[in-house]
């Protein structure tokens, strides 16, 4: 089995997508980061998103672990034209389309952006790829929301309506467990 925690980066304190804006993260909350060390495995490889707030936050956590380069396919979904807009801005501009891109994720795509489908495809052969080379280990995946609610629905095997439901605060742990031809959810948005 191999043992996949997903963590969220540090808070960004921004109020619009910032899916793959790369802007950093507020890491000042020195206890939350030990907490967070503290609960991950001293053995894990550590791999993140190639953007700095997940760049950084990997770094804040690596301690003695192995530290993976960063990989853009652990990035966020991109929100295209919506990037670095708020969701009432979304709203106002493409009231039908931001509608259906959030009550019924699948193949809907915001303008120039990407489907919830067409990145949890890109994230989940990123996971697989690593599970594959790292089975039976343990692994941390410092990402972002989006990406850990695609291999939430993934591992639950749910809509991804459903998926986007879930709460996933930053710095917190959803811990994931591959079993060879199945999974098992030991934890979502755990905060230690």
């Amino acid at each position: 089995m191999t043992n996949i925690y997903l963590v969220r980066h540090g808070p960004t304190h921004r109020d619009g997508l910032i899916g793959w804006t790369d802007v950093g993260a507020d890491l000042s909350d020195v206890d939350a980061l030990a907490r967070l060390n503290a609960h991950l495995p001293s053995d894990a490889f550590v791999i993140s998103s190639d953007l700095q707030r997940c760049i950084h936050t990997a770094d804040a956590i690596c301690e003695n672990r192995t530290r993976l380069p960063h990989h853009p396919d652990l990035r966020e979904f991109h929100f295209g034209d919506w990037e670095e807009k708020t969701f009432s801005q979304v709203a106002h501009s493409h009231p039908d389309l931001s509608y259906d891109y959030w009550s019924n994720p699948g193949d809907v795509a915001p303008p120039n952006g990407e489907s919830w489908n067409q990145g949890a495809t890109r994230i989940s052969a990123t996971i697989d790829a690593l599970i594959n080379e790292y089975t039976g280990q343990n692994i941390i995946i410092v990402a972002h929301f989006g990406a850990i609610l695609t291999q939430l629905q993934r591992a639950a095997n749910m809509r991804a309506a459903s998926a986007l439901g879930f709460k996933i605060d930053n710095l917190s742990v959803t811990h994931l467990e591959h079993l060879g031809d199945a999974w098992r959810i030991l934890g979502v948005n755990h905060n230690p």
